[in-house]
């Protein structure tokens, strides 16, 4: 399972309509916040996007970011059919983010992917 181009937020507005319109979950060691598509944005499903941000601040120099933005990549990218079509998510890493074992890390993002709306099912149309 690639992490492909298609699958990132890459424009400044769309990380905006995102963190406006989200919902937020606080997992510790890092922040997900995502956006259900629109109703105009259902009938033509596209893949989930997913953006990546590691602030100096909260993370640390040049190299601690990397990490930290792998890491959280890298938890999208092996639990990314837990994450419905057409969603939106910017993982925002925290220091902890570097010191947790990758499990615990997996533990939390799969949590909070639970507080998605479910997937609509083939019998509803």
């Amino acid at each position: 399972m690639r992490f492909r181009a298609g699958q990132r937020l890459r424009r400044n507005a769309d990380f905006r309509t995102v963190r406006e319109q989200g919902r937020r979950a606080d997992c510790g060691a890092f922040q997900l916040v995502w956006r259900a598509p629109a109703g105009a944005d259902t009938a033509q499903p596209r893949t989930a996007r997913v953006g990546v941000v590691a602030s100096r601040a909260a993370v640390g120099g040049a190299v601690e970011r990397n990490r930290a933005k792998r890491r959280l990549r890298e938890l999208y990218r092996r639990h990314q059919e837990l994450v419905p079509p057409g969603f939106d998510l910017i993982l925002t890493a925290r220091s902890a983010v570097l010191r947790l074992d990758f499990s615990e890390l997996e533990k939390k993002f799969v949590e909070a992917c639970r507080r998605f709306p479910p997937k609509p099912s083939a019998s509803h149309v």
